[in-house]
């Protein structure tokens, strides 16, 4: 069982960075694939990057490739969003999510434990 929680989204400027942060609770965080997903308002979540187990595979949703950085700290149990060149488009509520499995990793449908999100909002 893990709980996880979201923190850094605000309002940003396009061009600009955020940091976001999901911290999670529990002994076996390292056991966890980690995804950060984004929900605009009215649409399905969409997967933006994950990470594996010990970080030495990343993925990333075509769009953030280049502008976003997904890592992890196992030590602190902690999984970071480095989101750079934001734009407008970028808006939306960000939830991580945590599952045991690589495979499906951009399918929302396989997740089991998911946080409540942070709110990113990017302004042109």
């Amino acid at each position: 069982q893990v709980q996880l929680e979201e923190s850094g989204g605000g309002l940003a400027q396009a061009g600009g960075s955020l940091r976001l942060s999901c911290a999670a609770t529990g002994r076996t965080f390292s056991t966890y694939v980690m995804t950060w997903f984004r929900q605009a308002s009215g649409n399905e979540r969409e997967f933006v990057a994950s990470i594996s187990q010990r970080g030495q595979t990343t993925a990333y949703e075509d769009s953030v490739k280049g502008r976003f950085t997904i890592s992890r700290d196992n030590a602190k149990n902690t999984v970071y969003l480095q989101m750079n060149s934001l734009k407008p488009e970028d808006t939306g509520a960000y939830l991580c999510a945590a599952r045991p499995e690589w495979y499906a990793y951009g399918d929302a449908s396989v997740y089991e434990y998911w946080g409540q999100g942070t709110q990113v909002t990017v302004s042109s």
